[in-house]
């Protein structure tokens, strides 16, 4: 990965998460071919030994500090300073809700505090340890005590009090003592009481449930390794450099290195874990369960079961490894996956979806291409669109001297060739949800549209810059273009679209994107991978990708809150900055009509129905975020779930009258067609989509999956797995509203949006051309 033109660019799914804890613990592991386990055994609850280093932790631990030291690319040094922020990263990734250690317990660790610098020079993981012995302790204690309070009946519980449950604890203060964990897991219990007894259940089915699911938390809890433990302790440090660095064990790195294969068996999806929930980051292009249109990014799966009429396992709770093995399976074998919805906070929302395992291949990831035609001003215009899913090249059929090797330019050369045959008037690039790739297929799909110019700056540590260019004077296609991008655009997304900006070349329209605009190796080390950011990428007008991405000339509605999701909302991300500016020239007019453009646009969203509806439902989830708590009291919550499914009823049947469609009596209408793609479920939209659950106990051990099916899918892995997302309930803009209604026909508003913004263009060029022709002398 050392020569320039072997990076890879991608949106890590591990940035769509937002908690801490996830971001330290998410690992990468594709769901593939392997035989599903039906069930694991379940063992009699023991105190668990405690846990030690291996003898290779001390040697791999000086290995990546040097390499840290020598290839990250941000200079840190490791003092006492670093020592606290590692300390305050590892109690976050082991009790991200305080919910396990108390004041006493972290007085305890203070010692630690300034010296783990000093421990990690020597290789001395010891403190690392004696912490994670002390959660395990507390982790085993407190399921105890739970497990018995449940064999005391659900009965002791009554739903007329009015108290509340916190939601996110990330900032609360530690527990003064046991009697202040005893009431925070108290409350724990009777919500997953009061949901279960909303979704209708019997108090003794519920009891039997929670005590399987608890008893199952603690069964795991014993299952711990000292690699698991490790990886915590190196991500925490990892954490400290930036959100993109991580260390991989042995098994986390065998999972992630598989992802690199083209055609892979699963469901296509990546996994994370976040306290006791296996939560979905992403969905890989035209994968199974992509196809299904029923699963999205933070959706939580609680239950798998095998075939059609397997038993449904309960999964709450259990290693993310663990879900894994139940999920992976032959190809067209049936995995069935009971999914709590990304902002169902009541646990009884949850719906079952069956998924055919598969093969990802290539073929169905590639560039594909349609036209559209919208009316502008009295004329038709024809406006091609070509979609790309990601930024891919067949390497190995490249290396074998394949002539017709398939790569992002050359399917799209081909398409251009199609759509100019068939005379359309535009051409619209749409990259929404495209999380990178290579970034040599970035430079020269940027070629297609240029004579020839710089395409991407790459600076290092040693802060030499490189520049990509485009050496090749012919132009594909000279016509008008839109490049369609929303907040899931990343990495070589926002290099493509920074470069048509920044000629001039087209137009980039959509949401402010990702912002992810550093790139990562892999190193081997003695003992398991260490995933390094290593250089950072710029535009040719010198502005880092960064952190800021790439803000459009035309703006939409907000899709995806850019408060839950982006490289802005991670940790100690890398900060926006200039460079000089490549030498280039613009090769396009765009820049003198965006007043009028933008303006024509604004006249368009103030009637268009679908723009209305998106951003009145963002507005909504915007106030419902700031709510912190949720009630206790059984009238309450049924009160507030009507109020929710009243607005979202009336927003619905607002935007179907102005849409020309008979209006519904209930929602629940919508469901029966198959059109769960747009809007999401309706399961609790009272709060955004970044509200955390909290619940109460995370898999010390999240294995995952990134994304796959890119061939180069490295740097894809930056925002990683194939399912999932960091926080609980982290930011899917359309998971708490209801399903969309469109039908087979509907279009794409924002596609058609952007062909009347095309249509725009080519008008506003024509009046220009006709008026320097009149005024032209004879």
């Amino acid at each position: 990965m050392s020569h320039l033109g072997q990076y890879t660019l991608g949106l890590n799914r591990f940035s769509l998460i937002r908690s801490p804890l996830t971001q330290v613990l998410l690992l990468t592991a594709w769901l593939m071919a392997g035989n599903a386990f039906a069930s694991l055994t379940e063992t009699q609850a023991v105190e668990s030994a405690e846990l030690a280093p291996l003898p290779e932790h001390e040697a791999t631990t000086r290995h990546i500090l040097k390499a840290l030291r020598e290839r990250h690319y941000l200079y840190q040094l490791l003092d006492d300073e670093s020592s606290e922020l590692i300390f305050d990263e590892y109690l976050t990734a082991l009790d991200p809700s305080k919910s396990y250690f108390s004041v006493q317990d972290i007085r305890a660790f203070e010692p630690y505090r300034r010296s783990l610098d000093n421990a990690l020079r020597r290789g001395d993981l010891s403190p690392a340890f004696s912490i994670f012995n002390a959660y395990q302790n507390q982790i085993t204690q407190r399921l105890t005590w739970v497990v018995s309070q449940l064999e005391q009946g659900v009965e002791q519980y009554q739903f007329d009090v009015d108290e509340t449950l916190e939601l996110d604890r990330s900032e609360a203060p530690w527990a003064q003592d046991d009697a202040a964990l005893d009431d925070l897991w108290r409350r724990r219990l009777k919500n997953d009481v009061l949901n279960l007894k909303l979704a209708d259940k019997d108090l003794a089915d519920i009891a039997d449930l929670l005590r399987k699911r608890y008893q199952n938390r603690l069964n795991r809890a014993q299952q711990t390794r000292s690699d698991d433990v490790y990886q915590v302790f190196i991500n925490a440090l990892a954490k400290t450099y930036d959100p993109h660095t991580q260390y991989f064990s042995p098994t986390t790195a065998e999972n992630f290195n598989i992802n690199m294969s083209l055609s892979l068996e699963g469901i296509g999806a990546v996994l994370s874990s976040e306290d006791e929930y296996t939560q979905i980051v992403s969905l890989v292009p035209a994968g199974p369960a992509d196809k299904t249109k029923a699963l999205k990014p933070n959706d939580r799966i609680t239950a798998v079961g095998q075939g059609d009429e397997g038993e449904m396992v309960d999964v709450i709770g259990w290693r993310l490894d663990d879900v894994v093995q139940l999920i992976r399976g032959k190809k067209d074998t049936i995995v069935r996956l009971e999914v709590l919805p990304a902002n169902a906070v009541d646990g009884f929302s949850s719906k079952l979806i069956p998924i055919v395992r598969n093969k990802v291949e290539l073929e169905e990831q590639s560039a594909q291409s349609k036209i559209i035609e919208v009316e502008e001003y009295g004329s038709t215009r024809r406006i091609g669109v070509i979609e790309i899913p990601t930024f891919y090249v067949d390497f190995q059929a490249l290396q074998d001297g394949d002539e017709n090797y398939r790569s992002t330019t050359r399917d799209v050369k081909r398409l251009l060739k199609d759509l100019e045959s068939a005379q359309v008037d535009a051409v619209v690039i749409d990259l929404r949800d495209n999380g990178g790739g290579s970034l040599q297929e970035a430079k020269t799909l940027t070629g297609l549209f240029i004579d020839r110019g710089p395409t991407v700056q790459i600076r290092s540590k040693s802060d030499r810059v490189d520049v990509l260019t485009d050496r090749d004077y012919r132009v594909e296609y000279a016509g008008p273009i839109a490049v369609l991008v929303n907040r899931l655009s990343a990495s070589a997304s926002e290099i493509f679209a920074g470069a048509i900006q920044d000629y001039g070349r087209g137009l980039v329209i959509g949401t402010q994107t990702f912002g992810k605009g550093t790139v990562q190796t892999l190193q081997p080390l003695l003992r398991g991978q260490l995933k390094m950011t290593q250089a950072k990428f710029y535009r040719i007008s010198g502005e880092s990708t960064q952190h800021r991405g790439i803000i459009p000339d035309i703006a939409y509605p907000v899709d995806y809150d850019p408060e839950t999701i982006g490289e802005s909302t991670l940790d100690r991300p890398l900060v926006w900055d200039k460079i000089t500016p490549a030498v280039y020239r613009p090769k396009g007019d765009v820049v003198g009509f965006l007043p009028t453009l933008s303006k024509r646009h604004q006249t368009r969203m103030q009637t268009n129905p679908e723009f209305q509806y998106i951003t009145s439902a963002y507005n909504y989830r915007r106030v419902r975020r700031e709510v912190k708590a949720i009630s206790l009291n059984e009238t309450t919550r049924r009160e507030e779930q009507a109020i929710a499914k009243t607005f979202w009823l009336n927003l619905t049947n607002e935007k179907r009258v102005a849409q020309g469609l008979p209006v519904i009596a209930d929602l629940d209408e919508l469901e029966a067609t198959e059109t769960l793609a747009s809007e999401g479920d309706v399961v609790d939209p009272l709060l955004p989509p970044d509200t955390p659950i909290d619940a109460p106990i995370k898999s010390v051990v999240a294995a995952t999956s990134e994304a796959a099916g890119a061939v180069d899918a490295l740097d894809r892995a930056t925002p990683e797995a194939s399912i999932g997302a960091e926080n609980t309930v982290a930011g899917n803009a359309e998971a708490d509203e209801p399903p969309a209604e469109e039908t087979p026909e509907a279009s794409d508003a924002y596609v058609v949006e952007a062909g009347h913004i095309l249509a725009d263009l080519i008008s506003l060029r024509n009046q220009t051309a006709t008026q320097s022709s009149t005024a032209a002398p004879s």
